[in-house]
């Protein structure tokens, strides 16, 4: 009778289980969020769906595969006035050699001093505190065949608050493929898979008692407060675009991508370019749909591109509705020689 009941009880739970799907998304459970942060005017623009149309500098960020699509040497500045006074800027180049195409960035997200306050001075005890994220990166990427490139980044990633700081290293992984479809482009790419990243700093240190309740007890013992070890922000993404000459003086792109987080929820991000005489570009999307507690919503953006010389230069503007949290704008200026 005991087995029958364990055996009950087992299987309504199992029912149950069924019948109620896991409401946990893990948001919020992962170090580095920075890294999550879309790099590019035209990319965000476009609603994040970039895997598969990555042929600009900022292949760095989405898919480093898409390195060897650029034809020229390019540079990339970017930079974001992202919400509540954070900044965020991305600083990325590209250079073609026999070998393949080969790339570098920096990112840092900063913000503004902060007064220091405690239980005991909550109006402030007079100090100020920093707290921002930075990585730096080198990527390679290949055309393997005509139609197929890959590549691959590698990564240091540091963030730090007051005296405390984590570090983590992570890897890119991308492939990108030009099918037999004109204009249809698949990509793919693995975003940060590396170390887990843990606090550690004399902000940590304590002076404490082993036990309180003993006279003889030793006081004043230097300790250290336990933090967890949390993972990367590790992205998978799955793109196909879709490029359509209208006109002679009219082009259309398209494109989707699936992104499968570690930290949140599947979702789908959409987007579409409109390119007049290769010299006007307006663009609009929209990123993370189908994700559980979504707050993004459409982004437009527009950009122009101006060839001087034996130079080409881009600029790139992009607005982002974000809901409760502001509408960060994005500025992205290039150029390629």
């Amino acid at each position: 009778m005991k087995h029958l009941i364990i055996k009950i009880a087992l299987l309504s739970f199992t029912m149950i289980s069924i019948s109620y799907p896991q409401t946990v998304s893990k948001t919020g459970t992962t170090a580095a969020q920075f890294l999550k942060i879309g790099v590019g005017a035209r990319a965000l623009a476009m609603g994040g769906a970039y895997a598969a149309t990555s042929n600009d500098a900022t292949a760095l960020y989405w898919n480093p595969a898409g390195l060897s699509s650029l034809k020229k040497n390019e540079i990339l500045l970017d930079h974001q006035d992202w919400i509540l006074d954070v900044d965020l800027d991305f600083v990325g180049a590209s250079f073609k050699t026999p070998y393949g195409t080969i790339g570098a960035a920096i990112c840092a997200m900063y913000m503004g001093e902060m007064e220091v306050t405690t239980t005991h001075n909550p109006e402030g005890t007079g100090e100020s505190f920093n707290a921002g994220s930075l990585m730096g990166q080198i990527s390679f990427s290949r055309m393997l065949t005509d139609r197929f490139s890959f590549g691959i980044s590698s990564k240091i990633i540091r963030e730090n608050i007051y005296n405390s700081k984590a570090t983590g290293f992570a890897i890119d992984l991308g492939t990108l493929y030009v099918t037999q479809i004109q204009g249809l482009t698949m990509g793919m790419s693995i975003s940060n898979y590396g170390t887990k990243m843990k606090m550690e700093g004399r902000d940590l240190l304590l002076q404490t008692e082993v036990d309180p309740s003993l006279e003889s007890d030793p006081i004043n013992i230097n300790a250290n407060f336990a933090t967890d070890p949390f993972e990367l922000p590790l992205i998978f993404r799955f793109g196909l675009s879709y490029t359509k000459l209208i006109s002679k003086d009219l082009k259309w792109l398209f494109a989707v991508d699936a992104l499968h987080p570690n930290d949140n929820t599947e979702s789908i991000n959409a987007g579409t370019e409109i390119s007049f005489k290769d010299f006007l570009f307006i663009r609009s999307g929209c990123a993370n749909l189908y994700q559980r507690d979504r707050i993004s919503g459409l982004s437009a953006g527009c950009g122009i591109k101006l060839k001087i010389s034996s130079s080409t230069y881009f600029i790139d503007y992009t607005y982002v509705d974000m809901g409760p949290l502001g509408n960060p704008k994005k500025l992205t200026l290039s150029t390629s020689f």
